[in-house]
């Protein structure tokens, strides 16, 4: 039947097909991107060490609550993992795999912080999001060498980024977070941090 049919049953078949085609943009997934899967990016957390010691925390109500104060940002659970890296008898650093919603889809990152409790580095292992909102590794860059402090925080020592304040500032409260939750719940971090 030509497309120019104005009949009911090519009017309904053309509106079938655009329904159709409506539906498929509607159910395509969003473009995600995994960068890294979990060992690759404990790997590139604690090269050249022994053993990664995986340890499940349970926060108690009081924790979470100076985990929140200390991160100026909210805890979703109270049930965290904290990778610790060993070569032989030392602690190496610890890391946090963090994942929350930037605007409406979910990003992943990988928080490490050496053993004082200093932030190392930072990484994107998986970013849900349209890739224009993506940080670059440029501005990913600039959390290295940070501690959990006034000057963690987006117009103090972190820059913004143009056209992707939410992604700027979800990774900025995901830092903080991590390295609240490891100055609380590790307790050589925590005292060596008073």
């Amino acid at each position: 039947m030509p497309a120019s049919c104005s009949d009911v049953r090519g009017g309904a078949t053309r509106a079938a097909l655009v329904g159709v085609g409506l539906a498929a943009l509607v159910a395509r997934p969003a473009a995600a991107t995994v960068f890294l899967a979990k060992d690759e990016a404990l790997a590139l957390a604690f090269p050249g060490n022994d053993r990664i010691e995986e340890r499940v925390v349970i926060l108690t109500d009081e924790q979470k609550t100076e985990i929140e104060k200390r991160a100026r940002a909210k805890l979703e659970s109270q049930l965290w993992t904290i990778y610790v890296g060993w070569k032989g008898g030392d602690v190496q650093g610890y890391a946090v795999i963090d994942s929350h919603i930037v605007r409406t889809l979910p990003e992943t990152f990988m928080v490490v912080i050496d053993p004082k409790g200093a932030l190392r580095r930072v990484d994107v292992l998986a970013f849900h999001e349209p890739p224009e909102y993506l940080p670059t590794e440029r501005w990913i860059g600039q959390f290295a060498g940070h501690a959990l402090d006034d000057d963690l925080k987006l117009g103090a020592g972190i820059q913004g980024i143009t056209g992707a304040t939410l992604s700027a500032q979800a990774m900025t409260s995901g830092v903080r977070r991590a390295l609240a939750l490891v100055s609380v719940a590790v307790p050589a971090v925590a005292a060596g941090a008073k």
